[in-house]
């Protein structure tokens, strides 16, 4: 970078340090702790994974910096229905500025207050209102979950390149003076050549460079803590883990803690409970997710007897029936969510599905279920093409029995329980029945035609 280059950013520099330091003995002289408190309160939220995540933006959220605002005036509700987390798109200012969802990331600490890619405000809004609404968040006693991109960069000036003679955006030097970046802090370097993937032609981000670890997750001004004990997020979602090795998420979670869940897009079962051991974190459930898509869009409930994360480590398992990438599950879509609501692992609802697309209704009271009734182990009852019905056999509840019906005809079955000469009822509200169970636990249960009933005792 030229001489007059490096100055300019010096200066731009102090100018913004001091600007913080007056905001933070303002603060101090006027008694408010705003973000102080929000991450004090942390010790009120809910316990994570007891309820169910939301997916709190999709794809292209209106531009325009509103979209904080929009989720800060349903946080509250979300939390009442049981919500236990939200996961916010990237936060911080991306190469195409304003119309950026954020997976371009290039400055990790402007949250749309510098005026860079030519946007000061990010798509979703301005760093006073990010803050707000993660207080608000944790008002309600919701944690806050971080889409973390650091696999590849992007927005870099063109620089030479002495690793492979050739020029490439690789030149970093963020208004926010944090983390600046050259050609050595990417592949390949003197260091490295490579790491598990690159994407879209991006540069890719050198997690073997102490420099980057350092700024990642090791110094106190780390992207990792400042994002932890500055702007008050309580957990991280590892945007594409394919791309860099386990161990990244291992050290970054063993230097600031948090709930933390990785996409490793894979429908290989085995395949994610590698990475999610190797990682010690939690990982989509991608197997879940293709199987139910194989069951209800294939007119084939057989499938949900394959292979899944939650099978084989169901607290690591996060289930999922659509997100911001991918939504294949068109026809029986509240059925996939009747799946994921009352099986083990940590379920999460797509904000379109949530505010839009379903029955706002009838996800709450899978929601209730969920957190209420579907504790304990699984057992499968009964599939076939049209019928599936597993129970739940609690531990601290009674558990339940879910029956599936994918198809066009009311359905009843004889079933094994939980329960002796017990009344149950289904708390779906799909069937008037309130059968009795027998001596020897076992009762007849029915389903409507493309729907499913959850019994527990009345």
């Amino acid at each position: 970078m030229k001489t007059f280059q490096k100055l300019l950013m010096i200066i731009l520099f102090i100018h913004y340090s001091c600007s913080d330091e007056t905001v933070v003995q303002s603060n101090e002289e006027t008694g408010k702790t705003d973000l102080n408190e929000s991450v004090a309160s942390r010790g009120s939220l809910k316990q994570i994974g007891t309820g169910v995540m939301m997916q709190a933006f999709y794809w292209d959220v209106p531009a325009g910096g509103t979209w904080w605002q929009v989720v800060e005036g349903k946080v509250q509700d979300w939390s009442n229905a049981g919500i236990d987390a939200i996961w916010l798109p990237p936060v911080s200012k991306a190469q195409n500025g304003a119309f950026s969802m954020g997976y371009d990331p290039f400055d990790y600490y402007d949250f749309g207050q510098y005026d860079q890619m030519g946007s000061t405000e990010t798509r979703f809004g301005s760093k006073t209102e990010l803050e707000s609404l993660i207080s608000e968040a944790h008002n309600a006693r919701l944690s806050v979950i971080a889409d973390i991109v650091i696999n590849h960069n992007s927005g870099g000036d063109l620089e030479p390149n002495p690793y492979t003679g050739t020029p490439y955006y690789t030149d970093f030097n963020p208004l926010s003076g944090k983390f600046y970046r050259s050609n050595a802090d990417f592949h390949p370097n003197a260091t490295c050549n490579s790491d598990s993937g690159v994407f879209g032609g991006f540069p890719d981000l050198s997690h073997c460079q102490p420099y980057v670890q350092d700024w990642l997750w090791k110094r106190e001004e780390s992207v990792a803590k400042y994002y932890k004990n500055v702007m008050g997020f309580d957990g991280w979602r590892f945007d594409y883990v394919k791309g860099f090795a386990p161990w990244v998420v291992r050290e970054w979670n063993n230097s600031v803690g948090g709930f933390s869940v990785g996409e490793y897009w894979d429908g290989n079962a085995g395949t994610l409970d590698w990475w999610s051991g190797e990682a010690q974190a939690s990982a989509f459930d991608f197997a879940c997710y293709y199987r139910m898509r194989d069951a209800f869009m294939g007119n084939n409930l057989n499938r949900l007897n394959d292979d899944m994360l939650w099978k084989r480590n169901s607290s690591k398992a996060v289930t999922f029936v659509a997100n911001h990438d991918t939504d294949e599950i068109i026809n029986n879509k509240l059925l996939a969510y009747a799946y994921i609501l009352t099986h083990e692992g940590y379920p999460t609802i797509f904000y379109r599905d949530y505010e839009e697309w379903l029955s706002k209704e009838r996800l709450n009271n899978l929601i209730w279920i969920h957190n209420n009734l579907a504790a304990g182990s699984t057992n499968v009852l009964y599939t076939d093409n049209d019928e599936y019905v597993a129970k739940r056999n609690g531990y601290n509840n009674a558990g339940l029995v879910v029956y599936i019906n994918n198809s066009n005809n009311w359905q009843e079955r004889w079933v094994e329980t939980n329960w002796s000469n017990t009344r149950i009822k289904d708390y779906t509200g799909n069937s008037n029945w309130e059968p009795v169970t027998q001596g020897g636990k076992w009762v007849k249960i029915q389903v409507p035609p493309k729907s499913y009933t959850v019994w527990a005792p009345k």
